[in-house]
């Protein structure tokens, strides 16, 4: 009976699961840092400008 082996698997998985949360961990960087880039790109959108400031000034909601 081998009981030497139990324990050289208990040192693999806890190492594979520190690998898992460090990647998950970057996964989770990189989708927080997409999500901002995306937040401030929809903010820099242009306005719309006329030549003549009084056209688009009201709207008409009458029907």
């Amino acid at each position: 009976m081998e009981i030497s082996g139990a324990g050289g698997s208990q040192a693999a998985n806890a190492s594979a699961e520190l690998r898992s949360a460090k990647l998950a961990k970057n996964q989770q960087e990189q989708e927080g840092q997409q999500s901002i880039q995306l937040l401030e790109s929809a903010s820099e959108a242009p306005k719309a400008t006329s030549a003549n400031p009084a056209i688009g000034g009201t709207v008409d909601t009458h029907a």
